[in-house]
């Protein structure tokens, strides 16, 4: 995992800074509607009042838990699957012809397109839901795992033969950990993919989660829980993003290091 230095966090804070700085500024002095930009002031007072009374029924925490509880159901299912199969599609030229047209048809449409199809299969619960996040998150791991697998260089993969290696062998201890790198990169490409598409997924048939909050704050013009629930996306979006590099480095200590 990248580690940046000193000056590389002073740079970064800086941005930070200077971001809330000038929008303390606009907003406080009226150079915007507030209506349109509301004040840290007005955002914070809505966060403490939804977290004292909640919004319509529920609590931040529990529009919070039941987005995250979505979006890592879908983020599992499509890391126990997508890997495997993109790692055996790029070993195997046969399982990727007979996948790979599917995955290609689906991955460029909209997820709100084909998402109606979803409810009336599954309905209007967490089941659409899920189902939307992972096809979302699938996509981009199982072509980030493939690409992987197709440019391991065939020597490391004919030295294992040499030396007696199996099939399962070449795959669990040769093809597996170089892959890994691209492995991460995939699935933090997916996770970014699966939290933009659930928020669309919770502006259609839902009645909690974060993206629902931000949409139905919109209809009553209230700009202060629409930038809070947009920090708190962001904010969740970045942790969770760093619990993946965070895993990675632990798991691919050499990565970078070449």
């Amino acid at each position: 995992m990248y580690k940046k230095t000193a000056t590389e966090k002073i740079l970064s804070f800086g941005t930070v800074a200077s971001i809330l700085f000038l929008w303390f500024i606009v907003s406080e002095l009226g150079l915007i509607d507030q209506n349109l930009v509301p004040t840290p002031r007005a955002v914070f007072a809505a966060f403490v009042e939804i977290m004292e009374n909640g919004y319509k029924n529920f609590t931040l925490v529990e529009h919070l838990g039941e987005s995250m509880k979505r979006l890592v159901i879908a983020f599992f299912l499509s890391c126990v699957t997508a890997v495997p199969l993109g790692i055996a599609s790029g070993y195997n030229s046969k399982i990727r012809a007979v996948f790979e047209p599917v995955i290609e048809f689906y991955r460029p449409l909209p997820p709100l397109a084909y998402y109606t199809l979803l409810v009336l299969w599954m309905g209007i619960e967490n089941d659409s839901k899920i189902s939307l996040l992972y096809l979302a998150c699938f996509a981009p791991a199982y072509i980030s795992c493939l690409s992987a697998v197709v440019k391991i260089k065939e020597d490391y993969i004919n030295s294992a033969l040499t030396v007696g290696a199996s099939k399962t062998q070449i795959i669990t201890h040769v093809i597996f950990p170089a892959c890994l790198p691209d492995i991460f990169t995939g699935l933090r490409t997916s996770l970014g993919v699966a939290y933009t598409t659930l928020v669309s997924a919770e502006m259609v048939a839902a009645n909690s989660g974060i993206g629902w909050m931000v949409l139905d704050a919109s209809r009553y013009l209230r700009s202060d829980i629409i930038f809070l629930g947009i920090i708190i996306m962001g904010i969740t979006g970045f942790f969770l993003d760093k619990a993946i590099q965070l895993a990675e480095h632990k798991i691919v200590p050499w990565k970078g290091k070449e």
